[in-house]
């Protein structure tokens, strides 16, 4: 029998040299399997490598981290068909993250909906609407449901010509993890400042069209998930702020083509409170602002130290009196506490 089976290593998460994840494993039953050595990862043995999987359609794994890609990767897709990926969790394991190092489908209708091409994304939770257009460098947590997997499925339309391309990785993440997201975070960031952006947030426009041709958001339509920061040592507060040189970084809700460009963004532009009632972000307890909820083609700046840091993201399914919008990108600062 393999001689791998008589003295195994902890399989636990490694690093290969050229910054891959992957898992630790005997040489050969690396190979066995299918995967590809990428250094070392043992003192206790020079047989013992990085172990680096990268599986496309219709595959499956229990490991702690595999790559899904496309057929051809790492070149681009440009066909039709469903390409389906399972992730069955091995024991202690209760939530996987999910990194797009390479998401890019068409985009969505004009009116958010991914019809051409769609990501699908079922067994885990919270809920997750169906992901199109440019999602590279964006990432979820998923819970599992006990011992259940949780399944990706990406359909694409080949009677639309598109170069396709996704390589996605799947980490699994144990219960007992100081690296498990909060309940209730789609999305979580540990770093002390940062950045992030609704889904498919883009430099460019979408070049569809909505329902009465006016030209179409790049909001996916119906998305309800919060955005959470792990507050750092020390760190009381947080601040969110637009980013220099992109006018288009909070372009929620209204007409951004029938304003100035060179007023977009600008907190004049702010709408808040209850007239936000379809595309819209929540930041708890707002400080020096009556209300929590944001929306329009402007941002003020806001601080909250409300715990957990988070921000909540919500959009409608009506994009049609929402033009050339692109949703939200915004900087991230964790503020030192006050002096007692």
């Amino acid at each position: 029998f393999p001689f791998y089976t008589i003295g195994r290593i902890a399989n636990v998460p490694c690093t290969s040299p050229s910054g891959l994840s992957g898992t630790c494993l005997i040489a050969g039953e690396c190979k066995d399997n299918g995967g590809l050595a990428s250094g070392s990862c043992s003192s206790r043995t020079n047989q013992a490598v990085c172990c680096v999987y990268t599986k496309s359609c219709g595959g499956s794994t229990n490991l702690n981290s595999t790559y899904f890609t496309n057929s051809g990767f790492p070149g681009a897709f440009n066909g039709g068909g469903t390409c389906t990926f399972t992730v069955n969790p091995s024991s202690g394991i209760c939530q996987l993250r999910i990194d797009f190092r390479s998401l890019t489908l068409s985009q969505p209708t004009g009116d958010g909906s991914c019809t051409t091409d769609r990501l699908t994304i079922v067994g885990g939770s919270p809920a997750v609407v169906p992901i199109c257009g440019e999602n590279t460098g964006q990432h979820l947590y998923l819970n599992f449901a006990g011992s259940s997997p949780i399944s990706l499925r990406i359909a694409t339309n080949g009677d639309v010509s598109f170069n396709r391309l996704w390589n996605i990785e799947l980490s699994q993440i144990a219960c007992a993890s100081a690296e498990r997201a909060p309940v209730g975070c789609l999305q979580y960031y540990t770093d002390e400042s940062g950045e992030i952006s609704s889904l498919n947030y883009g430099l460019g426009e979408n070049p569809a069209l909505n329902t009465v041709g006016a030209r179409g958001s790049r909001q996916l339509a119906n998305t309800n998930y919060g955005i959470c920061i792990r507050p750092a040592a020390a760190k009381c507060s947080v601040t969110y702020s637009l980013p220099p040189n992109d006018r288009y970084a909070f372009t929620l809700s209204g007409d951004a083509i029938a304003v100035d460009p060179a007023l977009l963004g600008m907190a004049m532009l702010s709408v808040t409170g209850a007239a936000c009632t379809t595309d819209f972000v929540v930041i708890p307890n707002p400080t020096g602002l009556t209300s929590d909820r944001f929306c329009g083609l402007g941002f003020p700046g806001v601080t909250s130290s409300t715990r957990p840091f988070v921000v909540y993201t919500v959009t409608n399914a009506n994009e049609t009196p929402d033009v050339a919008n692109r949703g939200f990108r915004l900087l991230y600062a964790q503020n030192a506490c006050s002096a007692a």
